[in-house]
Parts: C-alpha cells; structure tokens; sequence
C-alpha cells in the first residue's frame, strides 16, 4: 500500500473543507475544526479512512473485482479517464445518466449501439451512403462516445463505486446503494457520510486534493492486480 503521510495530505489540501454555514452536520465526527468560517477536516480521519479504503480496493483488485470511476465535473474528467485507464477500471467523465446501473439492460444496448457504430466508421461504412445520413450517424457515434466510452467493455454491473463529488452524482449513489454496490466517496465538510459504504473525508474541489486520493486508490488497485497474476 502507498505511504499515507500527515505532510503530503497538508500539502494536497486535503484538509480544506467547505465554508461553515454550507455544512452537513453528519459530517462532524470528521471536522477537526473551523477557522475563518471554513472548517478544517480531521486529517487522522482520513488518513485512517484512507487506508481503509486502499486496503479493501487492493483485496477486490485481487479478487477480480470491478471497479467504476464516478466523476462528471469537467474539470476532474481529465483526471478520472487518466487514473482509471491506469488501473483498468471503468469510469464515466461526463453527465451521469439516471438508470445506468438500476437499467442495465437499456445502457447495455445503448453500449452495442456504439461498437456497432464504431465498427461501420471503421469500416468506412459512412462514406458509401448520403452524406446527410452519414452525418446523423457520427453526430450520434459522437454522443455515444461522449456518455459511454468509459464503460464500452463493461459487461456486468460493477462491484465497486468510486465517487469523486457526492453532492454532483448523488443519483449515481443512490442506484449504486440500491443494488448493494460498495460505494468508496470522497466526502467533503457539504456531504452525507451515510451514503457511502467506506467514507473518505477530504477535499473535493481541488485538483490536487483528488489527485492524491485518487491516486492512493489507484496504486492500490494496481497493487492488486499485480498480487493476483504472481498467484
């Protein structure tokens, strides 16, 4: 597991939640405290949380188990495909739409819908018919694209959730808790900590506040991966 330490979660910003009047008072157990009307998350909180949450990502990586990225906030999707392209797992960067996993079976037919348009436009397809046809086709290859790249080869519902931002894919939370999916959040000082199956409380706004927990995540994953192919 990747060393978690007090110094490098400070410098990531980690700690920094959100302004005390926006609060969800069932995050208070993981406040430290408030200054300048910010509250400051309880870094030994997340550091155990943390680990936590390595060390069960790392067993299911070992398991075969699958993994989802939850992230639609355009400035975190570059972030997300990086990330769970490293690791193998699934993701979906952009808007998230209700009944992809509580409907399955319709996503599933809207994901052969697009390896089905992927393989005409590779087989040139498109240029042997009218072009206005042509051009409807590759308007919606390109939406197709847009909402289902990330999960094109996944077969089966997920074992694992990854939420990046509770608050902005709240109904991809509630689906995934429906169908008693593992849902690993990162919770900020705004988020419900109910909701979750293992709570990570840390900043959810900066880049570089994600990008270390993500990241922890993914390495543990990938450690995973590795144990099970020396097996």
């Amino acid at each position: 597991m990747k060393k978690i330490e007090l110094a490098h979660l400070l410098d990531a910003g980690v700690h920094l939640g959100h302004k005390a009047n926006r609060w969800n008072p069932k995050m208070f157990p993981y406040i430290y405290t408030e200054r300048n009307q910010v509250h400051i998350i309880d870094l030994i909180q997340t550091i155990k949380f943390l680990r936590l949450a390595c060390t069960f990502s790392e067993n299911a990586a070992r398991n075969n188990e699958t993994f989802l990225f939850i992230g639609t906030n355009k400035y975190t999707a570059p972030l997300i495909t990086a990330e769970s392209e490293r690791c193998g797992a699934f993701y979906i960067n952009h808007r998230w739409l209700g009944g992809m996993l509580t409907n399955w079976g319709t996503i599933k037919n809207r994901i052969e819908r697009l390896k089905y348009l992927e393989e005409q436009e590779r087989l040139t397809t498109f240029k042997n018919i009218p072009k206005k046809e042509a051009a409807k086709l590759k308007k919606e290859l390109e939406k197709l694209k847009k909402y289902f790249s990330g999960v094109k080869e996944m077969k089966k519902l997920p074992d694992n959730i990854i939420i990046i931002d509770q608050r902005n894919d709240i109904i991809a939370v509630k689906e995934a808790l429906s169908l008693n999916i593992q849902v690993i959040s990162i919770l900020d000082t705004n988020c419900d900590p109910d909701l979750a199956t293992i709570p990570i409380p840390g900043n959810d706004d900066s880049i570089k506040s994600l990008k270390y927990l993500i990241s922890s995540l993914v390495d543990s994953i990938c450690l995973g991966h590795k144990t099970d192919k020396k097996i």
